[in-house]
């Protein structure tokens, strides 16, 4: 029976009917699924019942979540909405303050240096993903808040790796500008080079093949291939030092005007994979967190990174947003978007704990600081933002929200 409990098939069953329980108390409560499937993840994970741990097994399908989620998103956009000045200065000054406010806090309450400027670079992270899909949920992937923070999370990824190159450099000891440099350049080069090949030659030869009578006889084929791209294009980036997910929304951006006559659609199937992958994804963000292992002197630690982390966000990110021309509400829908933390600031806290850089008391508080930045955007936007009003911006238009959208949201 042991044997039996064990394998794939009764684990995939077991984190489904979980993320099916996930959905039921998101209706429940009258929130995004995002919430309810990660307060289940807390529920059934070592925090509360202990039925399931962070495997190696949850681990491996929660990324193919994160990665399936943003593969599914980049169909959405364009690369313009990307490249602009304003998510530049946004990703830039919102990477900047949150380090400062992370390093101040925690030689505030006494923490040495090094674990100093390791917090500091944890709190620069963004995780895209649970912004996203609400975003998604919410049918707000259109508007000029949600592209800017798109185009500056991914910004953002590039900027973090830096912070990240250059603290564990000064950690040790080893800063130099050329390594630095050379972080840089593997990075942009990737973006650049990906985006391009995407765009200009894989896109173009799909077209081409769909003519063809072997797609007609295989009109499943495309699919495959382009999810063989996305997960291809997953792995380069994690090759660089990028995160997964940036590399799968660069293969959906390569993907978005692809039209197909004999295939099938290419984000309708996506789609599906990503019902079932970011649901496990948004459990195991409940699972990794064990509450059990703050202690009272963490708790409060915790509590004052958690305000700073969001704060740094909102303040770094909201301000460049409305000097770039968005209205104050747009702004701080950016600022807030770009406050989660997830899965980016778990492996920065991993990575500092594994070099011996923080110990295990700050490593917790990093990774229930993600927990918590994780579940509050969501609640902010259902609660707050997306109500039914009016967002005048600085050219003199007015936007509100679809009343559509609204109600299935």
């Amino acid at each position: 029976m042991d044997n039996l409990f064990a394998t794939p098939e009764f684990q995939m069953s077991l984190l489904l009917f979980v993320a099916i329980g996930g959905y039921l108390v998101a209706s429940r409560i009258n929130q995004s699924a995002v919430i309810g499937l990660i307060l289940v993840g807390l529920f059934v994970g070592p925090s509360v019942l202990g039925l399931i741990t962070y495997t190696d097994f949850v681990s491996g399908l929660a990324h193919l979540g994160a990665v399936i989620l943003l593969f599914v998103i980049g169909f959405e956009f364009n690369m313009k909405d990307i490249i602009q000045p304003r998510n530049f200065a946004i990703a830039l000054v919102g990477v900047i303050v949150p380090w400062l406010g992370g390093w101040y806090l925690a030689v505030l309450f006494g923490f040495d240096s090094a674990s100093a400027i390791f917090v500091g670079t944890a709190c620069t992270a963004t995780s895209i993903a649970i912004t996203a899909n609400v975003l998604k949920e919410l049918g707000k992937l259109q508007t000029d808040a949600a592209k800017a923070i798109i185009g500056a999370a991914v910004i953002d990824d590039v900027l973090a790796l830096l912070a990240l190159a250059i603290s564990t450099d000064i950690v040790g000891g080893s800063f130099s500008y050329l390594g630095v440099a050379i972080v840089t350049a593997k990075a942009i080069g990737f973006i650049v080079i990906a985006a391009a090949f995407g765009l200009l030659v894989v896109s173009r030869f799909l077209v081409r093949l769909d003519t063809t009578p072997f797609v007609k006889k295989y009109p499943e084929f495309i699919f495959l291939f382009a999810m063989m791209l996305a997960f291809f294009y997953a792995m380069c980036a994690e090759a660089v030092g990028l995160s997964a997910i940036v590399g799968a929304f660069i293969a959906g951006v390569s993907f978005k005007d692809v039209e197909l006559h004999q295939s099938h659609s290419l984000k309708e199937g996506a789609e599906y994979l990503q019902i079932i992958f970011a649901s496990i994804f948004f459990v195991s963000l409940g699972i990794i967190a064990d509450l059990h292992a703050v202690t009272p002197e963490i708790f409060l630690f915790l509590v004052a990174l958690t305000i700073v982390a969001i704060l740094t966000k909102v303040i770094g990110c909201g301000i460049p947003a409305k000097m770039g021309g968005l209205c104050t509400k747009d702004a701080l829908i950016v600022g807030f978007g770009m406050a989660p933390r997830g899965e980016v600031a778990m492996i920065i806290a991993l990575i500092g704990l594994e070099r011996g850089i923080i110990g295990q008391g700050i490593y917790v508080a990093i990774v229930m600081m993600s927990l918590l930045t994780t579940i509050i955007t969501p609640i902010v936007y259902r609660n707050w933002f997306y109500r039914g009003e009016y967002c005048k911006y600085e050219g003199g238009g007015t936007s509100m929200p679809d009343s559509s959208q609204e109600k299935v949201a």
